[in-house]
């Protein structure tokens, strides 16, 4: 074993694709001490997409204070990249599933993406000319509408007053105005990064009883946003994203939907890594079918499979359709969550549970080595 290349997401809600890069490195560190070791945290939009761009390209970070999911204040960073023009703002920083469970308040039909448009605007306003946004892991379903409304797009009742939608009120908006829209994102690039495939009415999904009432409120603002903007967002591959954020930021904002996963592998020249690499490690917190239609695990092993480098993946849980990953060039897969436990319970103990597949995995390794 030669060269060994840790290229991991994050396992959403319990570890960092950082942290799981330490804990990989550490354990396979140990059992092949002779191997070179790279590591090389990812993240395809989700938490962690900031820090992951700061980590391969340089640059710093902001902080600026902004709405937070239920109209509380909230300290949200984001990324300016080398030369301060462009921004990488995740939703999940202010709007983002670990707030939610932090407050003890997941309530998706009622929380607001209105902070992150404060943050785009912030972002805008210091030169940014470009903003990278990161959809993975929103707490919110209100297709985008709070984003918008906070740079200037106004959405309107029946009886013409101007309110800011959230997922149970996408049903009142009658019309929708662009005219207000702040100037600044006509000379500025929006590139919305997203690895999730589902079209806008399935947005809504994994939120249990409530996604039945807010998949009709995202078909509603689908249909208002055809009838005054004469843009299609029903039917967008990625429009569901982030709770619907993938069709917002399209049609509200001009943004154009790009796979981040992608971006960031050409930008840790992740093929040139690959040239001499004996084996490579990634995973998230759930490999299944969804994983195959572009998340990291999925680019990582397309583009190791093209240069001959066999691939573990490890995932808190492997569900329906992990399969799928063997035929895109995984060679083995490992899961940590081995009891099944839900994820609060799962959370505390995923760096042992993690640590405790590798070295299992590791001393597959040694034994075929033998």
């Amino acid at each position: 074993m030669q060269k060994i290349l840790v290229v991991p997401d994050s396992f959403k809600g319990s570890l960092t694709s950082a942290q799981v890069c330490d804990i990989l490195a550490e354990v396979f560190g140990w059992h092949f001490p002779g191997a070179q070791i790279v590591r090389v945290p990812l993240a395809g939009g989700g938490a962690g997409s900031a820090e992951a761009f700061l980590s391969a390209a340089g640059g710093e970070r902001r902080t600026v204070r902004v709405m937070g999911l239920y109209g509380e204040e909230v300290r949200a960073p984001y990324a300016l990249l080398p030369g301060r023009h462009t921004a990488v703002i995740e939703v999940a920083a202010c709007a983002g599933l670990q707030l939610a469970r932090a407050a003890g308040r997941l309530q998706p039909g009622r929380a607001t993406t209105y902070g992150v448009g404060q943050m785009i605007l912030d972002a805008l306003q210091i030169g940014c000319r470009e903003i990278l946004l990161c959809l993975g892991d929103s707490a919110a379903s209100d297709g985008g509408a709070g984003c918008a409304a906070a740079l200037g797009v106004r959405f309107l009742d029946a009886s013409g007053r101007s309110f800011v939608p959230v997922g149970d009120t996408l049903k009142n908006i009658a019309h929708i105005d662009l005219l207000g829209r702040a100037p600044a994102l006509a000379g500025a690039k929006l590139r919305v990064l997203c690895d999730v495939r589902r079209t806008l009415c399935g947005g809504a999904a994994g939120y249990g009883q409530q996604a039945a009432g807010l998949g009709e409120g995202l078909a509603h603002l689908a249909a208002v946003a055809e009838a005054d903007l004469g843009v299609s967002i029903r039917e967008l591959s990625g429009g569901g994203a982030a709770g619907g954020m993938g069709a917002g930021a399209v049609a509200f904002l001009g943004g154009e939907l790009c796979q981040g996963t992608e971006m960031l592998l050409d930008l840790v020249n992740f093929d040139e890594l690959l040239a001499d690499a004996s084996l490579v490690l990634t995973g998230e917190g759930c490999i299944d079918a969804q994983t195959a239609q572009g998340k990291v695990v999925a680019g990582v092993a397309r583009r190791a499979r093209a240069a001959g480098v066999p691939v573990l993946a490890f995932a808190g849980i492997l569900g329906e359709g992990a399969g799928q990953l063997y035929e895109l060039g995984v060679t083995a897969m490992q899961a940590a969550n081995r009891a099944g436990l839900p994820l609060e319970q799962a959370a505390p103990r995923a760096a042992a549970d993690l640590r405790r597949a590798a070295e299992d995995a590791c001393r597959l390794l040694e034994l075929r080595e033998r």
